[in-house]
């Protein structure tokens, strides 16, 4: 039989493993949700639906988190889970500068076409002959 303060940390912890759960689980429908009312576009959102699947799993299978933990030397778990969560913000820091340096891009070229494109519709506006009001030459 279990002393009262382990039968409480056996609570809270399955606790906590049930919020980690249904977190990850409403932060992967959240991110599909967005996909679906196209209010994040498929390939910007494989970074996020990865990141979550991966929490989803983990907060499902605890053990791994223990496991992945030992592997890389870490003695305390939790510290492995913060240390992935860092791991996964930086990612999608890194796929959102990819993103905002093809948009520059982008926006720069755009902008030098437009300029080529009003010059020469000056150009030809400028060139064209000016009737008289008069109909005299």
């Amino acid at each position: 039989m279990m002393n009262p303060n382990e039968l409480f940390a056996s609570l809270t912890t399955q606790r906590m493993q049930i919020f980690a759960i249904i977190l990850s689980v409403l932060l992967f429908l959240f991110v599909v949700r967005l996909v679906k009312r196209k209010h994040i576009r498929v390939e910007y959102s494989l970074v996020w639906l990865g990141f979550t699947g991966l929490f989803v799993v983990l907060a499902v299978f605890r053990d791994l988190v223990d496991f992945a933990a030992s592997l890389l030397g870490i003695a305390y778990a939790p510290t492995a889970i913060l240390m992935l969560l860092i791991i996964s913000i930086f990612c999608i820091l890194i796929q959102f500068s990819i993103v905002i340096s093809s948009l520059s891009e982008k926006c720069k070229l755009l902008t030098q076409e437009l300029a080529i494109l009003r010059r020469e519709f000056e150009d030809k506006t400028s060139v064209a002959p000016k009737e008289n009001p008069h109909g005299e030459s």
